[in-house]
This record gives C-alpha cells, structure tokens and sequence, in this order.
C-alpha cells in the first residue's frame, strides 16, 4: 500500500455555537490541512498521483474557505465549523475528485492540536 500527502495553510475565523468557554467568542486560526491518499498500485511512472494534481485540488478546495468567516459558509450554517467538521467537509470534496484514494485529512488548528477524518 502506498500513501501520498501534501498539505496546505488556510486562516479563517469562526465562532462556536453553543460552546461555553473563549471559542463561542470570534476568533481566527491559520490552519493547515494535511491531505492523504493511498493506493496499491502506482502508474507507468512510478506514481501513486501526481502531487500537482492533488495541490490544485486541495488549494480550491481551501481557497472556499481562506480569508472567511465560516459561520457563513453554506456548510456550516447548521453545524459547527469545528476542525473536525472542516476535515470532513475537506476529506468529502476531495472525494469527489479522488473517489478510491482519499485516506484520510487532518485539520490543524495550530501546532499542537488537530482532528482527523477517514474511513
């Protein structure tokens, strides 16, 4: 089995709902999504993806949510943009390019705290 990753800085500020503490004020993140895909097989290159491809699909991906307040976002209207609702979010757009491959997304809201989603 084979994984390949790349990863990609996103800032973003965002409010929880219904959350008693600091982060039910606004406040904002420069976060970091680590994308991973995996396959048994490589091409006639040697290649699992082309790490450009899986770049660009990343990069449009989170350029939907750079520089926004993510309350807004159609897909956080009735949940929380919490990092484990924006790796979903991430993981299942990416899928939809990558349907057999993708493994799995981190979303990291800073240097000591992530939340992950895969299958």
């Amino acid at each position: 089995m084979y994984r390949v990753k790349v990863m990609k800085d996103f800032s973003s500020a965002h409010n929880l709902r219904e959350y008693e503490g600091d982060c039910e004020n606004l406040h904002g993140h420069n976060w970091r999504v680590e994308a991973a895909l995996r396959g048994e097989k490589l091409d006639k290159i040697g290649m699992l993806a082309d790490f450009r491809i899986i770049k660009k699909a990343l990069k449009d991906i989170v350029d939907d949510l750079d520089h926004k307040y993510l309350n807004d976002h159609p897909i956080f209207k009735s949940i929380n943009p919490t990092s484990e609702n924006l790796a979903y979010h991430i993981y299942n757009e990416l899928k939809k390019i990558f349907p057999s491959m993708v493994d799995r997304v981190v979303v990291w809201e800073n240097e000591d705290t992530a939340a992950e989603y895969f299958e």
